[in-house]
């Protein structure tokens, strides 16, 4: 693990978001950012709708980076093509000299059948697993690739005061690659993101159903937990339902591995220090009601915040899948984790106490609060081992709408205010503008 993530885990207990910064008075919202916000309000808009009845699934996201290249040229950029499969990247070279930052959307879908009755809702199906499938922006991000896009153009009509550069990625594949396939940050990473240009800092956002419309949601130091995959195969041996004792039944075994496996949270793991999670989210085994099945596969996720736990929890679950499979007369092949997973998203507490003023400029003090940890993954963390880094959440349940009881991300009735638009952009221009010119902490 990087020092600087070590470190930011570290001051959890001991830096809260208050302590780091306690500004007198919030600076007043930059008049050149309200009135980018007014005029582009529309065109906003109008990108999302397009991006939202448009979605395409990770790795897949071919038109989506057709038309951000196309929309880049048009406000005069030069965007690269193709990093990462359909990653697009622009740089915007300032007038004047100044420090380097990163602006970073995802562009990618999800494999959800949309149910939001919005008249631009998505139509569009997929493949996903070897199945047909729904695909929709049940995230966000047509939000925040609008947003982005809409930063990119306010920025470029201030080009000749402008201080320093700024580099606009619309990455692809954030929710993950096709199995077997790579993606998503670290490719980009990979094939030399930052090779030629080194940032001082990068900002993300993402738009969320559990925070209200108008507000900003930010903390330093840990903000989402890292997540891994694994897959495990309970092996048994195939025999007819009438007589399971001329086999080994790995339906029962996986059963009883499931439930076993919950005591790794519950007895295993030190949830004073931090939370953590295991969860089962797929379970495929067997074709007839007779017939006993030769394997059973299990899939799922794991959610923590600290690397010791991570590698404990690993070890946990693989001695769990081996003995109770063993325990049954099975074996199994686990794989734990059975790819590369994203690290916790952690926000530089410095950076973040020096930005907060900032995102008080656009919603009022009152607005920003610190969250808590969020067991929800973002594989922008993997910019922030690279450099310091800060991420918010924008509200996106509408006012008179309880957000712990809407739809949320991911969910097929996900459904956005669009004033989350007009903060987004808001927020992520203030801040980029009082980095550049080297004001607000």
């Amino acid at each position: 693990m990087p020092a600087r993530t070590r470190l930011a885990l570290s001051l959890l207990a001991v830096l809260p978001l208050t302590a780091l910064a306690q500004p007198s008075a919030a600076p007043a919202q930059r008049p050149e950012v309200a009135a980018a916000a007014q005029r582009l309000q529309q065109q906003v808009i109008d990108w999302r709708r397009d991006f939202h009845q448009h979605p395409e699934l990770s790795n897949r996201e071919e038109r989506t980076a057709r038309v951000v290249a196309e929309e880049l040229r048009r406000i005069g950029l030069q965007p690269r093509t193709g990093i990462a499969h359909h990653g697009v990247v622009a740089i915007l070279k300032g007038g004047r000299p100044g420090p380097r930052i990163v602006l970073r959307a995802d562009m990618d879908a999800l494999p959800v059948t949309e149910r939001s009755g919005l008249p631009f809702a998505s139509r569009a199906t997929g493949e996903y697993r070897g199945q047909t499938v729904g695909v929709m922006h049940a995230c966000g991000h047509d939000a925040h690739t609008g947003i982005l896009l809409g930063v990119a153009k306010a920025l470029v009509a201030m080009k000749e005061q402008l201080p320093g550069e700024v580099m606009f990625i619309f990455q692809p594949a954030e929710e993950g690659a096709p199995v077997g396939e790579e993606g998503g940050a670290a490719l980009m990473l990979a094939q030399g993101l930052f090779k030629d240009y080194r940032p001082q800092a990068v900002f993300g956002l993402h738009v969320f159903s559990s925070v209200q419309a108008g507000q900003i949601a930010v903390r330093g130091g840990p903000l989402m937990a890292a997540s891994d995959r694994f897959s495990i195969r309970v092996v048994g041996r195939q025999t007819h339902g009438s007589r399971p004792w001329g086999g080994v039944d790995p339906i029962v075994a996986a059963a009883d591995l499931v439930g076993t496996a919950q005591t790794i949270v519950s007895r295993r793991t030190d949830l004073a220090r931090l939370p953590a999670v295991v969860t089962f989210g797929a379970v495929k085994g067997g074709i007839r009601y007779n017939i006993i099945p030769d394997d059973v596969e299990l899939i799922g996720t794991i959610r923590t915040f600290d690397e010791g736990m991570r590698e404990k929890i690993f070890a946990d679950l693989r001695n769990v899948s081996e003995h109770v499979a063993a325990a049954h007369g099975a074996r199994v092949e686990a794989k734990v984790p059975d790819s590369d997973g994203n690290p916790a998203t952690v926000n530089d507490p410095a950076l973040t106490a020096r930005m907060l003023p900032s995102l008080q400029a656009v919603v009022g003090a009152d607005n920003v609060y610190e969250p808590p940890l969020q067991m929800g993954s973002e594989d922008f963390s993997l910019f922030g081992q690279e450099v310091p880094a800060m991420f918010f959440f924008v509200g996106s349940t509408a006012r008179g709408i309880d957000p712990a009881t809407a739809p949320g991300n991911h969910s097929p009735e996900f459904l956005l205010d669009e004033s989350s638009l007009d903060v987004g952009l808001r927020a992520l221009l203030q801040v980029s503008l009082d980095y550049l010119h080297g004001g607000a902490g």
